[in-house]
């Protein structure tokens, strides 16, 4: 090489050392890689430090994960950072995408559409003022309910029970307010969310904060999917959808009765999730993975509870009360969520759009003030499902531009009275209890 020869490769040296490699779908599929923007990533080292958790994206390798990724982070140039370094290629343009895929990929470019219109509609944009007085709606309840409890604890029944009312209420509503700082939807910072989270589930109510994101984006990711989404892993003890019974009942299995779990339900499931189950799964998951930090702020939650309860009906009385409080908690928070959930289609992951997805394991329940505030606004779980971090006062507004599109691609939007959405639960339940008692009786 002579003297004073260029060391640096021109433009043209450049792009031929570092042409991108392009993957077909097959390919893609085969190693369980995910698809951003046509971007393909390669996530098997990184997928143990996901924030999300591991299982979120293993649960969307092979498939196009844009819509989820994109729905997911509120600041998404920040996490492509990240991206840059797991990218290894871009999806091959195929020409044999049939007619399906053709329309798939439409519906995904009208949704991206409709996410820019919400955008520029400010509706990611959270109202101080409504969070404010949500906020201040747990601190008053909370201080009539204590202050009842003090005055009187026992002595007087309708005092007790209108100051377990008020704190039940505080719970309910804490559980909403918790629910939309998981989903970075009340703060501009996400840091402050996350913060803000920490105080409302963890020394508010007395819940891990790590435990319900892991758990709540996997369901949010695949809402419905056997075997991916946690909230409908009921096997051992209620079937639903229309595959899995007949699965169960052809294998001749069946631990309970399960034509009769539409009564039984009602009686098991609702009284003991947030009291019992939910309880026991936080502390076995906080404990197996070290959630120090977690654990340090629910002490807080038991501290309060003692100084505001213990020192007035004593310990016992302290812990019956905590117990009755949650078991009246979790008969709304089962109410308001799972009949927007359980009657919908419930089915293995068949890798269909966001959009769709959303549409065929949700649905809505009218927009009324009762509905509204008893629901956490989860009344409008459609629009929920496919704008995560659109903060929940505003979800009624895009609604109409969500019906529309529903209209262009002929997809059923559900919305029901409450009364039906909550007969609904009753007939899923005895539908798919029926499918398996004859499946298992055949």
């Amino acid at each position: 090489m002579g003297k004073g020869a260029n060391l640096v490769p021109d433009e043209g040296e450049k792009c031929v050392s570092e042409e991108i490699k392009t993957f077909k779908w097959n390919e893609i599929r085969q190693n369980k890689w995910i698809v951003i923007d046509n971007n393909v990533y390669d996530v098997s080292k990184f997928s143990n430090k996901h924030p999300g958790g591991k299982v979120i994206l293993l649960n969307n390798v092979g498939q196009d994960a844009t819509d989820a990724f994109t729905s997911f982070h509120k600041d998404v140039k920040k996490v492509e950072k990240y991206l840059k370094t797991l990218k290894i290629g871009r999806v091959v343009p195929e020409s044999d995408v049939n007619q399906n895929e053709e329309r798939k990929d439409e519906l995904h470019k009208d949704f991206q559409q409709l996410r820019k219109m919400a955008e520029g509609m400010d509706l990611f944009k959270p109202s101080a003022w409504f969070y404010s007085l949500h906020f201040l709606q747990l601190i008053v309840l909370d201080l009539i309910g204590t202050y009842l409890i003090y005055q009187s604890g026992y002595q007087n029944w309708l005092t007790y029970f209108i100051a377990v009312a008020c704190l039940v209420t505080t719970q309910a509503q804490a559980g909403w307010l918790q629910h939309d700082l998981g989903h970075l939807s009340v703060f501009k910072s996400t840091k402050m969310n996350h913060f803000a989270h920490r105080v409302v589930i963890c020394a508010i109510m007395g819940f891990s904060a790590d435990r319900w994101n892991n758990r709540h984006f996997k369901h949010h990711a695949k809402p419905n999917a056997i075997r991916k989404d946690p909230d409908i892993r009921f096997s051992y003890f209620y079937l639903l959808g229309k595959k899995l019974p007949k699965e169960v009942g052809e294998k001749k299995k069946g631990w309970l009765p399960y034509n009769l779990q539409q009564f039984y339900f009602f009686f098991t499931l609702p009284p003991v999730l947030v009291p019992v189950f939910s309880v026991i799964e936080m502390y076995i998951y906080m404990i197996r993975y070290m959630k120090i930090k977690d654990m340090l702020w629910i002490s807080l939650y038991y501290v309060r509870w003692y100084y505001m309860f213990a020192t007035s009906i004593g310990v016992l009385g302290a812990i019956k009360l905590c117990f009755l409080v949650r078991f009246f908690q979790s008969y709304w928070f089962i109410w308001s969520t799972q009949m927007s959930h359980l009657p919908m289609e419930v089915d293995y992951d068949k890798d269909l759009s966001w959009f769709r997805t959303q549409l065929i394991t949700t649905c809505n329940v009218e927009k009324s003030a009762f509905n509204d505030w008893v629901s956490g606004h989860l009344n409008f779980q459609i629009e929920h499902h496919l704008f995560p971090t659109m903060p929940r006062h505003n979800l009624y507004k895009i609604a109409p531009h969500v019906k529309k599109l529903c209209e262009k691609y002929g997809i059923e939007y559900q919305c029901k009275t409450m009364s039906q959405a909550t007969f609904d639960i009753y007939n899923c339940l005895k539908e798919s209890g029926e499918i398996w008692y004859e499946a298992y009786n055949s």
